[in-house]
């Protein structure tokens, strides 16, 4: 979301929201962070930066993009995972003007909120079928991706009904956003799906959405099979 998009008094209400949500996430983080997690996340981080870069035009100051909030979230949970898409979203404002500073508490809650909670809530409901095969795992990966991204959307929508100041109308914001978005979602799911799956791969022990369980039996064994 760029600069205008909204009113001033509903960017400055998500920024609150953005920064109370980011100040939680840094206390729990301190609790994922390990000699496992902290170079995943350093990985993710440039990967969804990267990802990111990448935009296309949906409405006037608003464009889509890949979010990376599920594979983040299922990579190195939520916590730590909300705080590399928040660095992601900072850096591109500040530096390359991609997202306006007056909505970077929007766009932080939007994608770094709603998209890594929405996705590991998913990914979490699924975590049954994750476990049991590798197949499973991607599928789960898939379905948290598409998801999250299609909940993304519905937040900027939310946010535009309360204080939207772009003159486009309300069931037009919601039909190109969700519609959109739910396309976007399904290459975010399919790019989600097969990162998460090579990474399961080598080392399903770096899967943040696997640990405290058994890992599935095929990844195991690949595992094991490598000497790891």
């Amino acid at each position: 979301m760029s600069d205008g998009l909204v009113d001033i008094p509903t960017a400055a209400v998500f920024g609150a929201v953005a920064v109370i949500g980011l100040a939680l996430a840094v206390t729990r983080a301190r609790r994922d962070l390990d000699d496992r997690t902290a170079p995943m996340a350093g990985l993710v981080t440039a990967f969804v930066f990267a990802v990111q870069m990448i935009n296309f035009p949906i409405l006037p100051g608003a464009s889509g993009h890949l979010l990376g909030g599920a594979l983040v979230a299922i990579l190195v949970g939520p916590w730590v995972g909300a705080l590399c898409i928040a660095i992601v979203l900072a850096v591109q404002a500040l530096l390359f003007a991609d997202g306006g500073l007056t909505t970077l508490g929007t766009n932080i809650t939007n994608m770094a909120l709603i998209s890594v909670f929405v996705g590991y809530g998913v990914a979490m409901a699924l975590r049954g079928l994750a476990r049991r095969s590798r197949a499973g795992l991607v599928a789960t990966a898939f379905v948290a991706a598409l998801v999250a991204t299609v909940g993304a959307s519905l937040g900027f929508v939310l946010e535009y009904a309360i204080g939207g100041a772009a003159g486009a109308a309300l069931g037009t914001v919601f039909a190109l956003m969700s519609g959109l978005h739910a396309l976007i979602g399904v290459g975010e799911g399919v790019i989600t799906a097969a990162t998460v799956g090579a990474v399961a791969a080598i080392r399903p022990d770096l899967v943040y959405l696997l640990r405290g369980t058994a890992a599935p039996l095929e990844l195991r064994t690949a595992t094991e099979g490598t000497g790891a």
